[in-house]
């Protein structure tokens, strides 16, 4: 594993993971919990998808490592290059198929700390150990393979991403 590449993938992974973490401290549960729309997901939900997509993609930067070098030839889908080679997300509304306006909402603001934390805590110390055989790739549902440092990047880019759409229901919790 490029040891420079880990390291400059995990410090901005722990960026972004810290400004979610900070801007729980700006809501209360009932913000956290208020939808701006009927269609829409209120912020706690989109706590919810980051820690629990988050902790998906942690499982498989832990399996690529584990793998040594299988699926290492192949490669990730021509769309997920660009977004690779942006280091971004498409500034656009994206559709999920798995995004349900009425998923769940948060039981209390330290479910949210504590996914966060848990998640953070355990990506470094992931990362925390050279893996220097590490070439194995896992499959993304949509966006072919990724090895563990592309695993990495996605969930950080993932995170960012968000922060626009908790941009738009800031906006109107806020005004």
């Amino acid at each position: 594993m490029e040891t420079d590449k880990a390291a400059v993938l995990l410090e901005q992974f722990n960026k972004t993971i810290d400004i979610w973490i900070n801007h729980l401290h700006d809501y209360t549960l009932d913000m956290l919990c208020r939808k701006p729309g009927e269609n829409s997901w209120s912020l706690g939900q989109v706590y919810l998808h980051i820690i629990a997509d988050t902790a998906w993609f942690v499982e498989q930067m832990d399996t690529a490592l584990l793998l040594s070098n299988a699926n290492s030839e192949k490669e990730m889908h021509e769309n997920a290059k660009a977004i690779f080679a942006n280091n971004a997300f498409p500034d656009a509304l994206l559709e999920n198929p798995s995004n349900d306006p009425d998923s769940r909402q948060p039981r209390d603001k330290e479910e949210l700390l504590q996914g966060l934390t848990d998640i953070k805590q355990e990506v470094n110390d992931l990362y925390a150990v050279d893996h220097p055989q590490a070439d194995g790739k896992t499959e993304h549902p949509g966006f072919l393979f990724f090895n563990s440092l592309e695993w990495l990047q996605f969930a950080e880019m993932h995170m960012r991403h968000h922060l626009r759409q908790k941009q738009r229901i800031d906006e109107q919790l806020f005004r």
